[in-house]
């Protein structure tokens, strides 16, 4: 008997995902781990179905066996939770009188900023700019004159542009400046410049001053994000560092580098928050809720920590443990890139997978000869999901150009502290050397276990399977802010670029020519 489950799960009006379950839950509360695990839903909640008895009404769903096989399910969070009752901090922590909701993702962080919208919604202005742009543009239509704006008008107009493109981006590229731009054209057309340049281009510059000026503003007000570069060579500061030297912003579509404290908290109240939950994780069942609700909480601590000071790998095991699980990964890729890893990971993953195979097949030479070896893992079987997406993950940088062998290492059991000993990062499959007899196939599908290295030190372990180890040791470079290494940076940044959108839109020819045969 199938049992899969096909699910439809409408997390909110504007997030709803697609999940399929490969066994079917034995009860709710499994059931609702299983949902938490693979959707990042770090809230308690409870769970409606869509009830065929009752014309498809909701219904709360009670028992596991009402649950049909293709449903949709409606996630109902559950607002209030008294944090005090799950934590027991000492009677001298600030923490012990905390009282907490639990709330969505997007009502949790408030303070948090969102990627870069695809299409840029022009702010209202004063009551006065808006009524003067919308007379402006009314007579537009009838005899296409654009309006000069006043002094006082464009200021306006620039302040509110500025105020709202900083709640995405400190530091906008050049793409950010002209899409703003346009948009302000597309919605009050009596704003469009006269002259040969395109009708935006002036506003286009302005705005670069403007935002220029308004990140000043918020240096002198003490805001983390623009503050830290305050430290650079000018004519008011002449013994700072070079302008062009370390220069902290966001390189990979972090949508939230270096956020401020949350209002009501320091740094040492932040640090008891950071105490219980480094408490909590030494229980053999810590609280997921609890340390989901701590892990929020202290996240612009802990990247004032690994933005400011950089600490070593094993500094972050040790004072954050809570950070190397699978869950808080994909949570902590969340704060940071406001982007669901793990669901836009497999789903871009699998999108490209047939059109992988097929350039995979097509490759001719050495590099074919490679790809070839490689496909054997899923020509003699009939493939399942995991083996045509580790096929597809290590074909990769075969394709562009990539030397992964120091990134992605298999060992033998007996032989597992001397290949510790050659990795630096990247991820360890340790095999059964009887597995050899078996074939290639066995030895990659079936490890004993899959190991996540950073710095030399192992900080996860016994990972399901190669695509998530890979999946995990790509958020936490993120989470722990590294550098990608040498010999995997167009890998890395294809999954960065192409598959999770993040990130510069300019791509080198290798992995442009690469984008264009699996688009194409």
């Amino acid at each position: 008997m199938d049992q899969r489950l096909m699910l439809r799960v409408v997390i909110h009006e504007d997030d709803i995902r697609k999940l399929t379950l490969n066994d079917r839950p034995n009860s709710i509360e499994e059931l609702k781990t299983q949902l938490q695990d693979k959707l990042s839903l770090q809230y308690d909640f409870k769970l409606q179905y869509e009830d065929p008895d009752f014309s498809n009404a909701l219904c709360n769903l009670t028992e596991i066996t009402d649950l049909p096989a293709r449903a949709t399910l409606k996630v109902i969070p559950l607002v209030t939770l008294d944090l005090t009752a799950l934590s027991s901090p000492t009677e001298e922590s600030d923490c012990s009188t905390v009282d907490a909701e639990i709330l969505s993702p997007a009502e949790s962080s408030p303070s948090l900023r969102r990627q870069w919208p695809e299409f840029f919604d022009i702010p209202s202005f004063s009551v006065d700019v808006e009524y003067r742009l919308r007379q402006a543009d009314l007579s537009f239509m009838k005899d296409r004159l654009p309006i000069t704006p006043s002094r006082d008008m464009k200021h306006d107009i620039l302040e509110k542009l500025a105020e709202t493109m900083y709640s995405f981006k400190a530091y906008p590229n050049d793409d950010d400046f002209s899409s703003v731009a346009k948009s302000l054209i597309s919605k009050h057309p009596s704003l469009t410049e006269p002259g040969p340049q395109p009708g935006w281009y002036g506003w286009k510059n302005s705005l670069k001053f403007k935002m220029a000026n308004y990140r000043t503003k918020l240096r002198k007000a003490g805001c983390d994000d623009v503050m830290i570069n305050g430290g650079k060579r000018s004519k008011l500061n002449p013994d700072g560092d070079s302008s062009s030297k370390n220069v902290k912003r966001p390189k990979r579509g972090e949508a939230n580098y270096l956020p401020n404290l949350p209002d009501g908290h320091d740094e040492r109240s932040l640090e008891n928050a950071r105490k219980t939950v480094f408490e909590e994780m030494k229980k053999k069942n810590p609280n997921a809720t609890l340390v989901s609700q701590m892990m929020d909480q202290t996240f612009p601590l802990r990247r004032r920590e690994i933005v400011t000071q950089e600490p070593a790998v094993q500094s972050m095991v040790e004072r954050w443990p809570a950070l190397f699980t699978e869950r808080q990964v994909f949570a902590e890729f969340n704060r940071v890139a406001s982007k669901n890893l793990e669901g836009n990971f497999y789903e871009a993953l699998d999108q490209h997978t047939p059109h992988f195979i097929e350039l995979f097949k097509s490759k001719k030479g050495t590099t074919g000869q490679k790809l070839t070896d490689l496909m054997q893992h899923i020509n003699c079987l009939s493939p399942d999901v995991t083996a045509l997406r580790s096929v597809v993950l290590r074909g990769l940088p075969i394709v562009l150009g990539d030397d992964s062998s120091e990134v992605y290492k298999t060992c033998f059991d007996k032989a597992k502290e001397e290949a510790l000993a050659s990795v630096t990062v990247g991820v360890l499959t340790v095999v059964n050397e009887d597995a050899l007899q078996q074939g290639l196939n066995a030895v990659h599908l079936q490890p004993i276990s899959t190991a996540i290295i950073l710095e030399g030190s192992t900080v996860m372990d016994n990972v399901r399977d190669f695509p998530q180890a890979v999946c995990l040791l790509f958020g936490l470079m993120y989470a722990l802010h590294l550098d990608y290494p040498k010999c995997m940076v167009n890998t890395l940044t294809f999954i960065q670029a192409i598959m999770l959108g993040l990130g510069s839109k300019i791509l080198n020819p290798k992995l442009l020519s690469l984008k264009n045969k699996l688009l194409g």
